[in-house]
């Protein structure tokens, strides 16, 4: 009797041990507020968003304070002279979208950086299975015209309330002097080998040549030059009778055309770089129309085909014909059902998706309902190898993996940039949801400026034909995936992560998790996730990864063996190396708000 007792007691305690490893506690609950939220990757950036709300600023208004604050003080994940594709809802309602993404040098072709001999500093990470010729990853080659800034101030003229001089404050303070944080410091000391390549980041991030200990006072005096004067430029419009709306457009004139375009321009040239000032003073980002789907009476909005973004919505149209909330998160058929559909979504974006103004896309067809039906059918019990672009357009294109591979030596150790997440929710239904990045480390300071310059030409293909290819003025095909749901015409949600290729894989769960599964905002970042590398990178030589699966480690074991027996060439990562690492806001049916941020990359969030 009591060894029936006793095993009895066993069963139960091992069950119940089960069944907390599938509930696990939330490491964090949501934020909760009534009149604001924001969501983003380091406390300092939160913190100025926080202080707009406080000052009576809207959602954009504090989004763009914190992508400034962002680009000061998360410098290892992005720079004053990076990227950010923004989405916008206002209060009426309108969803628009800002293409903050640089081109190309008009010097630039790709026949130039095919006959090009990669020089040192230029190549950290090279992968097998990757695409013939390479475009550098570091240096002043692959820098685009910085697109952030002028993304981040055609925002905030449109769609804000507050004068540049407010929003940019906090990051100027940052400037001035923040703590060195953890993350900050690890990327300057991997990047040390790099800066001596680059006497002025070498200058602006290693103070006397030595890498400054956690909790030392870290100053960019040169960046906050630069933003101060660009700040009273702003001052000088207004002191002259200038509207507001007028007073920034003379901050956008001053970086683009006025002494900080001409210092780029001087360094450029010092430097055999291709970035002139002709390309900055002809550079302006102007409001568009986003792209958008249907989820079960949920409108999902994302950037542009000069985004990986229409990935997100291809993949739901695709999964909208199949009962996901039968199989179970993250349960074999679910995970598979999604991967494959991901696969199918990647194919088309390796193949058709390009900067609009240079290649035609076949926009419809790539997002209607009836293709989407067509290739639903391709997805089966068991994994397909195989790189399965669909029939769209007069003249289907080929698909980058049926173009020559090579190989090329590595240089050094690894070395990657980031990215970061900026979301803002507000108490009008204002809302701000942007994907910050580009300029992280290891990057090219210009001059003294204190821009640090992007290397997001990396993204683009030397594939002939390709509508990706590099030619001058373009912009690549970037990664940066913000988004916007609203259901029923009201506020839903926003969210955005880093991640590279796993933006839209991560941001599709997230999203998956809320509207099938019921989780609030802070279990969907928490949640495990899994990863396909069956796609071909956005970056360095652009390697493939056919039928490659990266699980969470706190799915359980039989779920791996079941889908390795599916043909998945599965492998684990822990929940802090999850390779993203997002951030959701939701509105809820009360009118509350809700902010979550992933806790395993230290990402925050605040409500009010």
């Amino acid at each position: 009797m009591r060894y029936l007792t006793g095993t009895l007691f066993l069963c139960l305690t091992v069950c119940c041990s089960a069944q907390r490893r599938e509930q696990e506690r939330p490491v964090r609950h949501p934020m909760r507020g009534v009149n604001g939220a924001v969501a983003t990757g380091s406390n300092e950036s939160a913190d100025a968003g926080m202080r707009i709300y406080y000052a009576g600023g809207n959602a954009v208004d504090a989004g763009v304070a914190t992508m400034f604050a962002a680009s000061t003080a998360e410098f290892s994940h992005f720079g004053f002279g990076g990227e950010a594709s923004i989405l916008i809802r206002t209060k009426q309602g309108k969803v628009v979208a800002l293409a903050g993404v640089g081109t190309m040098p008009k010097a630039a072709s790709a026949d130039l950086f095919r006959k090009r001999r990669l020089r040192p500093g230029e190549v950290f990470m090279v992968e097998r299975n990757g695409l013939e010729g390479m475009i550098p990853v570091a240096g002043v080659m692959p820098a685009l015209v910085p697109g952030m800034v002028s993304a981040g101030l055609v925002a905030l003229r449109d769609f804000g309330t507050k004068h540049f001089q407010d929003v940019i404050a906090p990051a100027i303070a940052l400037a001035d002097g923040m703590p060195m944080e953890e993350d900050d410091r690890t990327a300057i000391a991997m990047s040390r080998q790099f800066f001596q390549l680059w006497p002025t980041s070498m200058a602006n991030y290693l103070p006397n040549g030595r890498v400054l200990p956690l909790g030392d006072l870290f100053r960019q005096p040169n960046l906050a030059r630069t933003l101060r004067l660009l700040a009273e430029a702003e001052k000088k419009a207004l002191a002259k009778g200038a509207s507001r709306a007028e007073a920034i457009d003379a901050v956008h004139d001053e970086f683009y055309k006025g002494e900080t375009a001409r210092k780029i321009d001087a360094f450029m040239k010092e430097n055999d770089g291709l970035l002139r000032y002709e390309d900055l003073a002809a550079f302006h980002v102007k409001p568009e129309e986003p792209l958008s789907t249907t989820y079960k009476g949920y409108t999902v909005y994302k950037s542009g085909f000069w985004s990986q973004g229409p990935v997100m919505l291809q993949t739901l149209n695709l999964l909208e014909g199949v009962d996901l909330a039968s199989m179970g998160v993250n349960s074999t058929s679910y995970i598979h059902t999604v991967t494959e559909a991901m696969k199918l979504a990647f194919a088309d974006r390796d193949t058709y998706y390009g900067d609009p103004a240079f290649a035609h896309v076949p926009v419809e067809r790539l997002l209607s309902k009836e293709y989407a039906a067509e290739r639903r059918k391709l997805i089966t019990d068991q994994v397909s190898m195989d790189f399965r672009p669909g029939t769209a357009g007069d003249s289907p294109l080929q698909h980058p993996s049926h173009s020559p591979t090579a190989q090329i030596p590595r240089e050094g150790a690894i070395i990657t940039g980031d990215t970061t997440c900026v979301n803002a929710v507000d108490k009008d239904g204002v809302m701000f949801s942007a994907t910050p990045s580009g300029a992280s480390l290891p990057a090219v300071v210009a001059g003294d400026t204190g821009v640090a310059l992007s290397h997001r030409a990396q993204s683009f293909y030397l594939v002939p034909g390709s509508p990706n290819e590099l030619a001058g003025g373009k912009r690549p095909r970037v990664t940066l995936s913000p988004t916007i749901v609203v259901k029923n015409g009201q506020p839903f949600s926003v969210f955005s992560t880093p991640g590279g290729d796993n933006q839209d894989q991560a941001l599709l769960q997230m999203f998956l998790d809320v509207v099938e599964f019921g989780m609030n905002a802070q279990q969907a970042v928490e949640a495990p996730r899994f990863e396909s590398r069956h796609l071909v990178s956005s970056f360095d030589n652009h390697s493939m990864g056919p039928g490659e699966l990266v699980v969470d480690e706190r799915v359980p074991a039989s779920t791996y063996s079941q889908l390795e027996s599916r043909g998945h060439k599965v492998e684990r990562n822990n929940r802090w190396s999850g390779g993203a690492a997002p951030v959701m806001i939701r509105v809820l049916p009360s009118g509350v708000i809700e902010a979550g941020a992933d806790p395993y990359s230290y990402r925050n969030a605040r409500a009010w």
